[in-house]
Order: structure tokens, then C-alpha cells, then sequence
């Protein structure tokens, strides 16, 4: 399978999986009202349900798993560690904790930036200190390592600002946050959110041949002419970008970013340069399908969508672990 095929395939299906998010729930909607509610045609229920509704949550999810995913080759890509991704090595919970601080302080409520910006600081500043841990020539096991300490000085962070929420509401707003949703959210969260994915998106591209030449180890990237020092800085940033905005809409949405790079990865040769973007096509599939599995479940209040792939993601992530069996060595 070429590698536009297979771009192609993982676009049909994201597609497939965006529209079937807009036609189910509950008020199921036949494909031909689903259609003309997306052009603003046929009745004002449907048109209110597919535009103000549905749509927006299907593709905040779906881009919000392509960022994840995209950000997880990236970081696979740079440290060369198949166990690398945003949620494991803590980019995500400093992402997630520069969001709760722009909260509890009210940040948020003085400029719509402010979440955002915060997030993707925080996320950068993760990122940071992962590349500066892989350069001082780190084993897996010790970055991995790392990253959970990483992950957990985060995490203890956004629970002591919970612990110490002014009001019972804020407090409610934290939780949710952490937990990881995209219900609600609208055209406006997604074009706060899009300058820094397309950012995010092209700073990666960049850094697809250094990527490539790392492969091969540090010392024959830099034999062969490869700047090293910029592919560590663009995919930091890019890596940054992706991850910050994408919590920044769902809030905390964890190993997307390993199970999607690990499907696909066989089927590009291992090439870390071709796995970028079908990891991302394969990650938003797969986001936009379990927040449709969450909303059709039978549950009297709707699971976040964040423990929801957690509980699919962490055996995954443990199955992915042991048979890496180089980890170690």
C-alpha cells in the first residue's frame, strides 16, 4: 500500500466517522436531513442539531485526536521511543495544568487567549525538558520515567488547585476540565484553537527530514548534513502546539497519541516521516468514534470522553509495552 493510498483510506474513514457523529444521538437524523442540515437546507431541528450542535462537537473531537496524534509521532519521531506520546511523558498534564491556572486565576474570563496560551506554554515547557533529558543520552526506561514524574508533579499541581477552588463552581469547572470533554463546545473554541494547530501542523511538516535522518542515530543525522538542533527545536514546538490547543479544547484526553502511531506504523515502514500524518487521520477517527460511542452509551449521565479512552487506552498502552521488547536495552 502506497502512501497516498493509505492517507486516502484514513481520510474516508475520518470522514465516515465525522458523519456519523453528526447522524447519531439522541434524535437520529437519516443521512438526507443530516445533509441538507449541513448545507442549511430542510427543517430548523435538524439545521439547529447538525450546525449548532453536532458538528462542532464531532470535529472538535476529531481534530483534537489528530493533534494528539500527530503530536505522539512527532515525539516518537525525535526521542526514537515507540512509548513516547503527550499523556505518558507528561506534555499533556503541564498542557492541562497551564489551563487550570489560567482558570483559577481568571485569566480566562479576561481574555479568550488566555487558556490557550497558557496550555501551550506549559506543554512547550514540558517538551523542553524531554529533549533536553534525551540529549544528555537518557535510556528509554529513565525518559519514560521521567516523563510519569513529569506527568505526576503536574497532576499534584491541578489537584492542589482543586483542593484550594474559591467557589464550588470553579471547582466544577476544574473537574470537568481534567477529566476531559468535548461536549459543548462550539465554531468559536475550534478558531480559538486553529492558528495554533495549523502553527503546530506546519512546524511539523518542517521537521520531517531531520526526523528522518534521526533514525539513523544523532551522530550519522549530523554525518549526513542534518541540523539536528533545529529538528529538536521545530518538533518541540510543533509538538507544543498540537498538544496545548488540543487540551486547550478537550481538556486532558490521554494515550491517543501512542495507540494511533502504533497502528499505523507498520504499515509505513517504520519511516517516522510517513507516519505523522496517517497518525493523525487515525487518532481523530478514533476520538470522533468513541465521544460518538459515549453519547449513544446507556448511562443515565454521559462519561467524559477523557476516562472513557483512558479505559481503552491504558491496557493498550501496557499491551504496546510489552511487546517493545527493546525498552530496556
Amino acid at each position: 500500500m502506497t502512501r497516498l493510498q493509505l492517507n486516502g483510506i484514513l481520510g474516508i474513514a475520518g470522514l465516515a466517522a465525522i458523519l456519523a457523529g453528526i447522524m447519531a444521538g439522541t434524535a437520529p437524523l437519516s443521512l438526507a436531513d443530516t445533509l441538507t442540515g449541513l448545507f442549511g437546507g430542510g427543517s430548523e431541528s435538524a439545521r439547529l442539531i447538525v450546525q449548532e450542535i453536532r458538528l462542532p462537537r464531532v470535529l472538535a473531537a476529531f481534530l483534537t485526536g489528530a493533534a494528539l496524534g500527530a503530536s505522539g509521532a512527532l515525539l516518537q519521531g525525535l526521542l526514537r521511543n515507540p512509548l513516547a506520546d503527550p499523556g505518558v511523558l507528561g506534555v499533556s498534564a503541564m498542557a492541562a495544568l497551564g489551563a487550570v491556572i489560567a482558570i483559577w486565576f481568571g485569566l480566562a474570563a479576561i481574555s479568550a487567549f488566555a487558556v490557550p496560551v497558557m496550555a501551550i506554554a506549559f506543554a512547550a515547557l514540558a517538551a523542553a525538558i524531554l529533549a533536553g533529558l534525551a540529549a544528555s543520552r537518557l535510556s528509554v526506561v529513565q525518559l519514560i520515567l521521567a516523563g510519569v514524574g513529569l506527568s505526576s508533579f503536574a497532576g499534584a499541581l491541578s489537584a492542589l488547585a482543586m483542593n484550594l477552588a474559591p467557589t464550588p463552581f470553579s471547582l466544577s469547572d476544574l473537574v470537568n476540565w481534567l477529566l476531559g470533554s468535548v461536549a459543548n463546545r462550539s465554531f468559536s473554541d475550534l478558531a480559538l484553537a486553529a492558528p495554533f494547530w495549523i502553527a503546530g501542523a506546519g512546524l511539523a511538516a518542517l521537521a520531517l527530514p531531520g526526523l528522518r535522518a534521526l533514525t539513523l542515530g544523532e551522530d550519522t543525522a549530523l554525518s549526513l548534513g542534518a541540523n539536528v538542533s533545529r529538528t529538536r527545536l521545530l518538533a518541540i514546538i510543533a509538538s507544543a502546539l498540537l498538544t496545548g490547543a488540543a487540551v486547550a479544547v478537550a481538556g486532558m484526553i490521554g494515550f491517543v497519541g501512542i495507540v494511533a502511531p502504533h497502528l499505523v506504523r507498520p504499515l509505513v515502514r517504520h519511516d517516522p516521516g510517513d507516519l505523522i500524518l496517517p497518525s493523525a487521520l487515525m487518532a481523530g477517527a478514533l476520538l470522533a468514534l468513541a465521544d460518538l460511542a459515549i453519547r449513544l452509551a446507556p448511562f443515565t449521565q454521559e462519561l467524559k470522553l477523557g476516562v472513557a479512552v483512558s479505559l481503552i487506552g491504558a491496557p493498550a498502552f501496557i499491551w504496546i509495552a510489552a511487546r517493545t521488547r527493546s525498552i530496556g536495552r
